[in-house]
């Protein structure tokens, strides 16, 4: 299990409203030029299903329970159909916290997903470890593209309205060996304007060591 390396004053007195997955909320605030409406996603998706992800550090599994956040499983689902995360990069490794990712790395294309937010499910589960989870800006009803997954038992985002809708039930211990050592963008790492901007091009040449996704798919499907 990872371990943060430091007490962060930031972290502890503003849990995360700011810093937890304001990851989505600095990079939404798009630079690219006005896009097309994304694709739309038809229909609900399975009760269950599993998401098989193959990476740069090998593969990890996720299983989507529908019933824990049905908006956000539906609209998963449609982002793995459709071949969104393929090549992304997890630009956002934080030890003790968790893995982000999902700004894909053709700026026109992240930005017709960020410019199409879905409505926010209830919160049914809790953000433990291995669960994984849309980021989302401070607002109702911002989730779009990104996701996280819990290295830790970070209940305190519950309260927050972050609503997991997975769980990683293989391969944990390939998302523990995701590269951090780029930490946040406060530190130093990647800025989400610039991936906003730029998309895979400014991470290769900022960040080279980052890990990404290779596939990522439905299981039992060829996309």
């Amino acid at each position: 299990m990872r371990l943060r390396n430091r007490l962060d004053p930031a972290f502890a007195v503003v849990p995360l409203s700011a810093l937890a997955l304001a990851a989505c909320g600095e990079a939404e605030k798009q630079e690219a030029e006005p896009a097309e409406p994304p694709p739309e996603i038809s229909g609900p998706s399975p009760e269950t299903f599993q998401a098989e992800f193959e990476t740069s550090k090998g593969t990890f599994v996720v299983e989507v329970t529908r019933a824990w956040a049905p908006v956000g499983a539906d609209h998963f689902y449609g982002l793995l159909r459709d071949g969104y995360y393929d090549g992304v990069r997890f630009f956002r490794v934080i030890d003790g916290f968790m893995a982000q990712f999902g700004m894909h790395g053709d700026p026109a294309v992240n930005a017709e997903w960020a410019n199409a937010p879905i409505q926010d499910d209830p919160v049914a589960e809790s953000n433990t470890r291995g669960m994984m989870t849309f980021a989302k800006k401070g607002t109702a009803d911002s989730r779009t593209a990104q996701v996280f997954v819990n290295y830790v038992d970070n209940t305190h985002l519950d309260t927050l309205g972050f609503a997991p809708f997975g769980r990683v039930v293989s391969g944990m211990d390939v998302v523990d060996q995701l590269y951090a050592g780029y930490g946040d963008a406060r530190d130093g790492g990647p800025q989400q304007s610039e991936i906003a901007r730029r998309g895979n091009e400014y991470l290769e040449e900022r960040f080279p060591e980052l890990d990404y996704v290779i596939t990522a798919k439905v299981r039992g499907t060829s996309n």
